[in-house]
């Protein structure tokens, strides 16, 4: 019995829901079906969001014969039968799920097909292509982030969904509430719509839904902005130095099994508000980030509340996230000019700073019209206090 989700999988791009970047007049994908032309590309993003009806929508739209794998179940023989196929028919596109867990061996094998163009490779992961993903597969596609739906894009789903049932009645606090509760999950919500349909009366009611699935609602709220608003009261928390507002929010977001965006928030954190002041902070988020990814849900929550604690307790610096958006703004301003000859790959006046005692020596590095310009402006904690009192020696200065 075909399931809801599947049943209402879209056949062309203007059927998606969401991805306004990406489909609609003079966006990327939506170009690529008008000049009947695709290319090997990557999708990744959260669970539900449309990666797989993406790729669907666009072997249907171009008419394109395609087979779908997945990285994890499908063997090597299975590739081995997806070649042939595809020298058979001169080309074919490939549509391989979790394809972060795709091993060496078919990576291998697949390669020169993509190269030569014999295969047209679509690959989904939830993971971050850039950290989870070989090189070499990486660099012959093109990648696409999908950004989270919110509760108006979710709803929209609903209620298309609600002409494939029969005499169902339900109201729209109950589809609000069911949007809520996907977390930007359509999949999610379509079969939550389903089961709540076929266990009752065909009526549905927010009682009928918490019967099934008794998760709390913690994101979102009337105009559907609270997902990111829990996000961003965790950066805003630990950035404050409020230990138990911190660890309130994390909660929430474990509660949700939303870690990808707690990782990639504490990453963040960790160099734009703890930075210089606890440069030591980083590679232990990272750690932590490992551990939790290691041991998974429900134990993911210890290490990553510990980093959270010492997050929030830790002293506070953005100086050198100021620095450099200060120095990216004179370049978005052209504000750049030569590099000076005596550091140009080919001088010969270049002065090698190890050969001088502490190793330095006066030169000048900035381009003639930056002479004199200062980035980086020191923030008064112990760690840069200390870099810039050792700075200051290294120059012989006062």
């Amino acid at each position: 019995m075909e399931i809801l989700a599947d049943k209402l999988r879209p056949k062309k791009l203007d059927d998606i829901i969401g991805q306004s970047h990406l489909i609609g007049e003079d966006k990327i994908l939506t170009n690529l079906v008008k000049n009947k032309k695709l290319f090997s590309m990557i999708f990744y993003g959260k669970p539900g969001i449309g990666k797989t009806s993406i790729a669907n929508a666009l072997v249907n739209e171009l008419n394109l014969h395609y087979k779908f794998l997945n990285a994890t179940i499908n063997n090597k023989a299975d590739f081995d039968t997806a070649i042939m196929e595809a020298k058979m028919y001169g080309d074919m596109v490939l549509i391989i799920d979790e394809i972060h867990r795709m091993n060496k061996d078919k990576q291998d094998l697949l390669l020169p097909y993509i190269e030569n163009g014999t295969i047209i490779l679509i690959g989904l992961t939830t993971s971050n292509p850039y950290h989870k993903i070989n090189p070499a597969i990486r660099s012959r596609c093109q990648i696409f982030e999908l950004h989270e739906l919110d509760s108006k894009d979710i709803k929209a789903g609903l209620k298309k969904a609600l002409k494939n049932f029969e005499d169902i009645k339900v109201d729209n606090d109950t589809l609000e509430y069911i949007a809520n509760l996907s977390s930007g999950d359509m999949r999610f919500a379509l079969n939550l719509l389903e089961v709540s349909y076929y266990s009752g009366d065909k009526t549905i009611t927010i009682e009928t839904v918490k019967k099934i699935n008794s998760k709390p609602v913690f994101f979102h709220d009337k105009d559907g902005d609270g997902h990111y608003d829990v996000i961003s009261a965790l950066q805003k928390s630990i950035r404050g130095s409020d230990v138990d507002a911190s660890l309130h929010y994390l909660a929430r977001l474990i509660e949700a099994e939303d870690l990808d965006i707690i990782y990639r928030r504490l990453s963040v954190i960790a160099y734009e508000d703890i930075g210089l002041a606890n440069p030591g902070i980083g590679p232990r988020v990272m750690a932590a980030i490992s551990a939790a990814e290691l041991v998974g849900l429900p134990e993911a929550r210890i290490p990553l509340g510990e980093i959270v604690v010492e997050m929030a307790l830790s002293p506070k610096s953005n100086s050198s996230h100021l620095a450099l958006n200060a120095a990216l703004n004179d370049i978005h301003k052209g504000n750049t000019g030569n590099v000076p000859d005596n550091i140009k790959t080919s001088s010969t006046t270049y002065l090698y700073p190890h050969d001088y005692p502490n190793d330095w020596v006066k030169q000048n590095y900035m381009p003639k019209n930056l002479i004199g310009k200062k980035y980086y402006i020191q923030k008064n904690n112990k760690i840069e206090e200390n870099l810039n009192k050792l700075h200051k020696e290294m120059r012989n200065e006062k």
